[in-house]
């Protein structure tokens, strides 16, 4: 794969600010790419993730597992594979919803819904903007209607964001999240790149 000379010479100074070498490699891939995605070197102290779980995730994408994000900003982050948010099936202003809870949706909880009922098994969902539908993909696998090959969580905000990374933690589903507060679309998106990238490459190190 061709690597543009600007994204080497990030990576160089990467490396010379952040040691990374301490974690496993698919791990390593992962967090070097949110944090050359985002320029945030916090969130390379703050991710949570699992070797193994990642593993799995990419033989999941080796297996042609779906890709499924909350909004469309983070599927148009996700290269070398095509990712679908199901938000535009909700419409702005329709009648209102409840979640897997029983509380009201957001659009985006509703869209969750809708993604989980067309990928029930198997999918990689990717989350980086909108905490609620975080946590109703969440109450959906606790509910049995959903079993995600891997859930990346890493909505941002002041409002739920890290509520919600904290439930998936909680839920046990094989997961990459990040604790606190930071996140978003452009992260969440380049932590399912590093993923497609090691599926792509065959080598398990993206």
């Amino acid at each position: 794969m061709n690597v543009h000379p600007i994204e080497q010479e990030s990576y160089r100074i990467l490396e010379e600010r952040i040691d990374l070498t301490g974690l496993a490699p698919l791990g390593r891939a992962v967090v070097a790419r949110v944090v050359h995605a985002t320029a945030d070197l916090a969130l390379a102290r703050s991710m949570v993730l699992d070797e193994a779980e990642l593993e799995m995730a990419v033989c999941a994408l080796r297996d042609g597992a779906s890709v499924v994000t909350d909004v469309v900003m983070v599927a148009a982050g996700i290269t070398g594979r095509r990712a679908r948010s199901f938000l535009d099936q909700v419409p702005a202003g329709g009648p209102a919803t409840r979640s897997a809870a029983g509380a009201p949706a957001t659009r985006s909880a509703a869209a969750m819904r809708l993604a989980a009922a067309a990928h029930p098994s198997g999918a990689i969902f990717v989350v980086g903007c909108a905490p609620t539908a975080l946590v109703e993909l969440v109450d959906l696998a606790a509910a049995g209607a959903v079993e995600p090959a891997l859930v990346i969580g890493l909505p941002v905000g002041f409002v739920g964001a890290a509520e919600s990374k904290a439930a998936l933690r909680a839920s046990g589903l094989p997961a990459v999240s990040n604790l606190g507060e930071r996140g978003g679309s452009a992260a969440a998106a380049a932590a399912c790149n590093a993923l497609i990238r090691a599926a792509a490459n065959g080598t398990d190190r993206g």
